[in-house]
């Protein structure tokens, strides 16, 4: 693990405003284990084709999703499986912190 003088503070700025979107962490956990196209994302998640486009393009912005077209169809994958290693330490991160928490 870096030490703190060696982390790009610039580059983990720009992943966590990403990931500080449920709605795109949902996204990310639906294409984590196969490609999908928008509509299967849309259908399993229960929201609207543009929001769920809008998500993708920011993902894709922040290389945490790939895209690869066949014939007619787009589809989504998660770039890297450390991500989900990474979004399963912030969860117990968060849940720790908030199981600890007293005031608000």
């Amino acid at each position: 693990m870096k030490n703190k003088d060696n982390l790009n503070t610039h580059s983990l700025a720009f992943l966590a405003k990403c990931l500080a979107d449920e709605n795109r962490l949902r996204i990310l956990l639906c294409v984590s284990e196969e490609k999908k196209s928008v509509s299967r994302i849309v259908e399993e998640l229960g929201l609207s084709q543009p929001l769920v486009s809008h998500h993708l393009k920011e993902l894709k912005r922040a290389l945490l999703v790939k895209v690869e077209r066949i014939g007619p169809f787009v589809y989504y994958e998660i770039t890297d499986s450390r991500i989900l290693g990474i979004l399963g330490r912030l969860d117990e991160l968060a849940t720790t912190l908030l199981r600890e928490r007293t005031t608000f």
